[in-house]
């Protein structure tokens, strides 16, 4: 059964639902995610390769900050393995990315920073915590001890994030692309 490809496909399933894994954004305007299927195939690839769990959650937690490698290959075609590595586990960050998005907010660009920062701070105590923290987002949790300003230090956290794009393909072969069409 590990052996079996499907294997993480089954379990990855269940690990994309606690983290609400989409396609699109919902609601609306239903916004089309083009490279959700990069961390869809991470999770699966995670659980088909016995991925320790700790190494799995700090990857998609802080993956860009522990191995922030970039493609540029200083006039080369190859990529180290070690680097190969280090840019597929930041793909794992994309957990944040894949979230329900309010696009109608968009019209207002800090109250649709300020919803990504909830989501993530909402998604991280869910899946990492098995907290619903929310609850906090407000006034203090009437349950656990998540106090209101705890939650909005946890929000700090994500206060420096950006969504980025994370290239397929290196320099060399965008600008061998490039270079073809005038």
């Amino acid at each position: 059964l590990l052996e079996s490809p499907r294997y993480g496909e089954r379990w990855g399933r269940h690990w994309l639902d606690v983290v609400r894994y989409a396609d699109t954004g919902g609601f609306e305007t239903d916004i089309f995610f083009p490279n959700a299927w990069r961390y869809r195939d991470y999770v699966i690839k995670s659980f088909n390769d016995d991925k320790p769990f700790d190494r799995f959650l700090k990857e998609q937690i802080a993956g860009d900050e522990i191995w922030p490698d970039d493609i540029e290959l200083r006039g080369g075609y190859e990529i180290p393995e070690q680097k190969q590595r280090h840019l597929e586990a930041r793909i794992g960050t994309g957990l944040y990315t894949v979230g329900t998005v309010y696009h109608e907010a968009a019209l207002d660009g800090n109250r649709l920073r300020y919803e990504w920062m909830v989501d993530a701070v909402d998604t991280t105590g869910e899946a990492f915590l098995g907290l619903t923290v929310g609850c906090a987002r407000c006034h203090d949790h009437k349950f656990d001890p998540i106090s209101q300003q705890d939650y909005h230090r946890m929000m700090a956290v994500f206060a420096g994030s950006e969504i980025r794009q994370l290239p397929v393909v290196n320099k060399m072969s965008e600008f061998g692309y490039y270079s073809a069409y005038p």
